[in-house]
């Protein structure tokens, strides 16, 4: 595959959900293509640069021609969503811990989804979207964050909302649209 290959034909969507203009398109295209025609050093040098950190050692000459590619294209296009940032995060602690993908015992919640918790006799609904939450009108960053505003103490926010396995008496899931 050739580096004008990594990203897909036509207008790319960049993560806010844009289109990029022609102009920069063309831009990125001839960087791209600029790209199979550097050196070892220069492609390291262009690494260093785009990711103010030194490359990994002994990498092969086409890892470094696809890592300078996709960060030229991510600067152009935008990058991972921060919900797709955090997910890898936790797929790399989850790794480092037990080495055991398969058993990610972490919930994973499709945006759109609504969790209801009834609390001291007040219904809340908290609304999963691409990068957090809503509750009340507002976006929040975490579920416990949300927990701790309801209850005024520290809970875990996942079992607040019986999300582990230890649910709550009140407590329901639903996709958006339901009831």
């Amino acid at each position: 595959m050739s580096v004008t290959e990594v990203h897909t034909a036509g207008s790319p969507a960049r993560a806010d959900g844009r289109r990029s203009d022609a102009g920069s398109e063309d831009a990125v295209a001839v960087r791209l293509q600029a790209l199979e025609g550097m050196t070892y050093d220069g492609l390291r040098s262009e690494w260093r640069r785009l990711y103010r950190a030194h490359p990994p050692k002994r990498v092969a000459r086409d890892l470094l021609v696809l890592g300078v590619a996709w960060k030229i294209q991510e600067q152009a296009y935008g990058g991972l969503g921060a919900a797709t940032k955090r997910r890898l995060a936790d797929l790399a602690k989850t790794m480092e811990q037990d080495g055991d993908l398969a058993r990610s015992r972490v919930a994973r919640l499709k945006p759109g989804a609504r969790l209801v918790r009834e609390w001291r006799g007040e219904t809340h609904t908290v609304t999963v979207g691409e990068d957090g939450f809503e509750w009340r009108g507002r976006n929040w960053r975490s579920l416990s964050s949300i927990a701790r505003e309801i209850t005024g103490a520290h809970w875990s926010g996942p079992r607040f909302f019986g999300l582990n396995g230890k649910a709550e008496a009140g407590v329901a899931i639903g996709e958006a649209g339901d009831g």
